[in-house]
């Protein structure tokens, strides 16, 4: 048996940071996968904790390889996720976690249509304009500016397979641990994990 690999993606201010954070927290089996960028790491940032910084040369050369399950440029830095990386950690038997976008998700689901992916919304416009203003770094104008990049990704919910509103963090977070406590319930799962108890009981 296998890990499952789920695609978690929001909008900028969708909270998809710290519910994802608050679930690792509170379930071993679960790993996030870590990308590659070629952006220089921020003040913080460990390589293999945060991403696996390398430079353009040799990001250009995985993607040559065909080392990514997708990747993409973002303001002139490329990031991507190795897609060895992922299929190890999935044979260890926990599930893994992609953060990405809604068209890393479209490369993603090609290569690996078995995946489950959920995406994330905030309540209202006007809340996450509110989130958004509340990080107290950008300028109207760029708030402007992510308001609207947000709204096209919302616009994307339907290729995914769960929708979550996070307007209250602690129900969010519950309905993020059902997704993938479901998955563990059923019944394909089930009957390899208790595969001893079944035969005593069908004994």
């Amino acid at each position: 048996m296998s890990g499952m690999l789920y695609i978690v993606a929001a909008p900028s201010g969708g909270g998809k940071t710290s519910l994802v954070s608050a679930l690792l927290e509170s379930d071993g089996g679960i790993k996030l996968s870590i990308s590659y960028t070629t952006r220089p790491p921020r003040p913080g940032e460990v390589d293999g904790v945060n991403y696996h910084f390398v430079d353009k040369a040799r990001f250009l050369q995985m993607v040559g390889e065909g080392a990514f399950l997708e990747h993409a440029e973002v303001f002139g830095c490329y990031y991507g996720t190795a897609q060895a990386s992922v299929e190890s950690q999935l044979s260890d038997e926990v599930d893994v976690i992609l953060e990405i976008d809604w068209q890393g998700a479209q490369q993603v689901r090609k290569l690996m249509p078995q995946c489950r992916s959920l995406f994330i919304v905030p309540p209202s416009r006007e809340e996450l304009e509110r989130r958004l203003r509340g990080r107290g770094q950008d300028s109207d104008e760029v708030i402007a500016r992510r308001t609207s990049e947000a709204v096209e990704e919302m616009s994307h919910y339907e290729e995914f397979d769960y929708l979550v509103v996070n307007d209250d963090f602690e129900m969010a977070l519950s309905d993020l641990k059902a997704v993938f406590r479901t998955r563990r319930l059923e019944t394909v799962v089930q009957s390899q994990v208790l595969a001893a108890q079944i035969a005593r009981l069908l004994k």
